[in-house]
């Protein structure tokens, strides 16, 4: 079927599918599968994308004055724009105002050429209020495509265009650097590398990091409170430098980090993400979080701002507390004013300082898992697809 009939059809229903429309508030109070009218799936007239179809397998329970909707819904989209679309996320939503009632999903390293088909499954908890106004108890809705091109389309309530941007910028980046790698040595050279990226992310040391919200106040247990101010990395092509850095250290907890940047650039910035590892007192360092610095109205070139996290985050390894002996950070993404983005490139991140402890790009990722699951063919197919 052509794209053109495909963009009929999809006018004629406005991309918007309701899973039937009786009594779905009717299951307030009961346990089970949801009943039809529970589930709407609404894109706009004009999106790029069109729901071919669905299956649902969400089931639902009564938990107090709530509903917790455990949701499992399979779609297969199909591009119906002109270029291939390289990112995609959805926004789910049971209730605006309610603690656990919004979700989203994400898709990137995506390759979907104008008119194929492509799956998008949504797995989550939502919570709704037992009394909520009749109607759907779940909507769907597209919050951005990112293109070929890093064209977006959406309303980007959820910051969609920055974090589709960012990822495909990362996959270009590792996808060109694995690209290099082949030109120069060869199948036998990329099968060394992809296994010694294999091997890199199973020893990855990793932390369990627990986060709490708000003004969190340390355990006296703990021992004393001491500031840890951050050290920081410094790449050669940054747009932003991190300036200072600090947080609230007391054995392994770390209250309220601070990040202060500048903008070294000649353009507004609106958006910078700092990377931040922790040592231990064995000089082991870990990935522990990351720090955004918004700035809406933008950072100017030459000015400096900052952000304070209201949290608190209390780490472990192996179920056993990881004291904080120092905490690094680096400059890990930069969104501009006019919508593009910097990120690192691979020459950067392949310091041995950094190596052995961040995780692989969600593409890295991706490529590596092909080569294990399919072997060296699938992965040199799958390059020269780009």
């Amino acid at each position: 079927m052509s794209i053109n009939i495909w963009r009929k059809l999809a006018a004629k229903t406005a991309f918007s599918v309701v899973f039937g429309f009786a009594g779905a508030i009717l299951l307030c109070a009961q346990d089970g599968p949801l009943p039809a009218g529970s589930i709407n799936v609404n894109f706009p007239d004009d999106a790029p994308v069109a729901l071919m179809k669905s299956a649902d397998q969400s089931h639902a329970s009564a938990r107090g004055a709530a509903l917790a909707i455990d949701l499992h819904l399979a779609l297969t989209l199909r591009n119906i724009g002109s270029a291939s679309i390289r990112g995609l996320a959805l926004r789910v939503v049971s209730q605006e105002a309610a603690l656990g009632g919004k979700g989203s999903v994400t898709l990137t390293s995506l390759n979907i050429a104008a008119g194929d088909a492509f799956p998008v499954r949504i797995d989550m908890q939502l919570m709704r209020p037992s009394q909520a106004a009749a109607g759907p108890l779940v909507e769907v809705a597209l919050d951005g495509v990112l293109f070929q091109n890093l064209a977006f389309y959406g309303p980007n309530r959820l910051g969609s265009e920055r974090t589709l941007t960012a990822a495909e910028m990362e996959a270009g980046r590792d996808r060109q650097y694995f690209k290099s790698v082949l030109a120069r040595g060869g199948p036998e050279a990329l099968r060394r590398e992809v296994l010694n990226s294999l091997a890199r992310q199973a020893a990855r040391p990793q932390l369990d990091v627990r986060v709490s919200r708000g003004h969190a106040v340390t355990s006296a247990a703990l021992g004393p409170e001491r500031t840890e101010n951050f050290a920081f990395l410094r790449f050669p092509d940054s747009p932003v430098e991190a300036v200072a850095g600090r947080a609230q250290v007391a054995f392994n907890e770390a209250r309220e980090p601070r990040i202060q940047v500048r903008n070294l650039s000649k353009e507004p910035v609106r958006y910078v993400e700092v990377r931040w590892l922790v040592r231990d007192s064995n000089g082991q360092e870990y990935m522990a979080a990351k720090l955004p610095v918004s700035a809406p109205e933008g950072i100017a070139p030459g000015q400096t701002a900052g952000g304070t996290e209201e949290t608190a985050l209390q780490f472990r390894r192996n179920n056993q507390p990881v004291a904080i002996g120092g905490a690094v950070g680096f400059v890990s993404q930069v969104e501009f004013s006019n919508g593009k983005v910097w990120v690192p490139a691979r020459v950067d991140l392949d310091r041995d300082t950094l190596r052995d402890v961040l995780p692989p790009s969600a593409e890295e990722e991706r490529l590596t898992n092909l080569y294990r699951r399919n072997g060296l063919d699938a992965l040199l197919l799958e390059l020269k697809k780009y």
